[in-house]
């Protein structure tokens, strides 16, 4: 659904223009995603998806980082993030956020619910293994001494 996005080049110049511009909390966390740092996973920092600019996103694992400041926390800024959240997961992202004073206080913490979400992503679902003889159809006949081989 990501390829459908049109990348306008205002956001991708806006998103340039921050990624050279990012506050204290958002290079501390770059500083633990760049290079693969984070379980082998390629983050992008500052990236234009639709008409929005995210932190940080892994596009494989369809993951969202977002460092939010004091601007975030009332409520018409809330509204307008809830928004932009909806629109993004509805582009099939999940959308993780975090202070900026709990990544710049608790990198670790910060850190390991990252890598937590990207092995949640990335873990087939468990599915239980039929009951002998239920769900599973074997092509196999049975020998002719009347055991079968399977």
């Amino acid at each position: 659904m990501i390829r459908n996005v049109r990348r306008d080049p205002i956001y991708q110049d806006r998103a340039r223009e921050l990624r050279s511009h990012m506050n204290d909390a958002e290079r501390r966390l770059w500083s633990r995603l760049r290079a693969h740092r984070m379980d082998g996973r390629k983050f992008r920092r500052q990236h234009a998806i639709g008409s929005y600019i995210v932190d940080f996103v892994c596009l494989p694992s369809r993951l969202i980082i977002e460092v939010d400041g004091d601007s975030h926390g009332n409520d018409l800024r809330e509204a307008l993030d809830f928004k932009r959240t909806a629109y993004l997961e509805k582009l099939g992202f999940r959308v993780l956020r975090f202070w900026n004073d709990y990544v710049m206080t608790d990198l670790d913490n910060v850190t390991e619910t990252i890598f937590e979400a990207l092995n949640a992503n990335s873990r087939p679902t468990p599915k239980p293994s039929p009951r002998r003889g239920e769900g599973v159809i074997s092509t196999r006949q049975p020998s002719s001494l009347g055991t079968p081989q399977w």
